[in-house]
């Protein structure tokens, strides 16, 4: 669907969100059935929530839910399905009129309350016991859900109440692929049709463009070798295991601790021989309940490579150009830094700096984008 459709769809919404070109922007794709069906049936996704509730009635039989983002329903259709008193399920998009549809049609219209509204501004008449939301985005934080599900957490759930999920967690490794060398060489195909682009220009014009060289090599570089990528990474790419960087309770992080960001230095082993073409990014959530009421059986959300294929999520390829060159059993060390973007808050910066421990002069700096 066109922007302009999208826009005219969420009118309806009355102005809700504060920043109208971010909330047309970000809501306007979940508002149609096409994408809720693409999450739906990532059966992996899916599966893990139903199981996490399923095979946790104990915690959610008799108690009062609150799901954030509802979408198409399906999370509250859980939670009640599990034995819960009441659901509130909120919506932003005009997915709510589909939610309600599909809550009535499977006699659930008597528990869940469908809530068309932002979590910002929607009021609750009582506390809830479980805060249940999909809120991931693309290396777990691209999108920002995350200030929305951790307000809802302090607005609205009870002191002794518990998240679903509970716990997320950061991964890096080095990775085998020759994907960073095919855009290296498209990079370098589109400067050469820069090239001849300047020259036509002067001599069909008579107008000297060579001012905007620099220009144009770093918007090309920028798109080319320092966009992240979403991939399918099979293991057998895998040059080391994945390295936890960063780990969340989703219970007591703040909502200012996620905003600023994060910086953290690890180290990956290289297992197998380089070179290093690309890290590789993905992260896992667990399902955990709280300390005042776990879960009797956990559950884990894993979007890391696998040879069966890769989530919605998939990964993030943060290709590197040249490559790092490894011998087996070498190790990175590696600081990083993850900000949000200035020119979008729903987008990622990443930093890192690489260097192979007891080589001197191994180090390099790099950055991408994660549109």
């Amino acid at each position: 669907m066109g922007r302009n459709a999208a826009s005219e769809r969420l009118s309806s919404l009355d102005g809700q969100a504060p920043e109208s070109t971010d909330f047309a922007n970000y809501f306007c794709t979940y508002a149609y059935l096409y994408h809720q069906k693409d999450m739906l049936e990532d059966h992996k996704r899916t599966g893990a929530y139903y199981n996490a509730v399923l095979q946790n009635r104990r915690q959610f039989h008799g108690k009062v839910v609150l799901d954030v983002g509802t979408g198409s329903g399906i999370l509250a259709i859980f939670a009640a399905k599990a034995g819960a008193k009441k659901v509130y399920a909120v919506e932003a998009t005009d997915m709510a009129k589909t939610a309600r549809k599909l809550v009535e049609h499977n006699k659930f219209g008597d528990v869940i309350e469908v809530i068309q509204g932002t979590i910002e501004t929607i009021e609750l008449p009582e506390k809830v016991d479980v805060v249940i939301s999909e809120w991931m985005g693309y290396f777990l934080l691209r999108e920002s859900m995350l200030d929305s599900v951790l307000l809802a957490r302090d607005k609205f759930m009870k002191p002794d109440g518990a998240m679903y999920p509970s716990h997320a967690r950061m991964f890096m490794a080095p990775i085998h692929t020759e994907v960073g060398s095919r855009r290296n060489t498209e990079f370098q195909g589109s400067m050469e049709g820069w090239a001849e682009f300047i020259q036509e220009m002067q001599s069909f014009y008579q107008v000297d463009l060579e001012c905007l060289n620099d220009t144009f090599r770093q918007e090309q570089r920028e798109y080319y070798l320092q966009t992240a990528q979403w991939c399918d990474v099979h293991p057998s790419q895998l040059l080391g295991p994945g390295t936890p960087f960063k780990s969340y309770d989703l219970g007591k992080v703040t909502i200012e601790q996620i905003k600023a960001g994060i910086e953290e230095e690890f180290e990956m082993d290289v297992v197998e021989g380089g070179p290093v073409h690309a890290f590789c990014g993905w992260f896992d959530v667990a399902f955990r309940g709280s300390d005042a009421h776990p879960a009797d059986t956990p559950v884990t959300l894993t979007t890391a490579p696998d040879p069966t294929g890769a989530t919605h999520w998939g990964q993030q390829s943060f290709y590197v150009v040249p490559p790092v060159e490894c011998s087996p059993g070498d190790m990175l060390k590696a600081s990083i830094k993850v900000d949000r973007r200035k020119d979008n808050h729903r987008l990622l910066r990443v930093e890192m700096g690489v260097s192979i421990d007891g080589q001197p002069g191994s180090s390099r700096q790099l950055a991408w984008n994660i549109e």
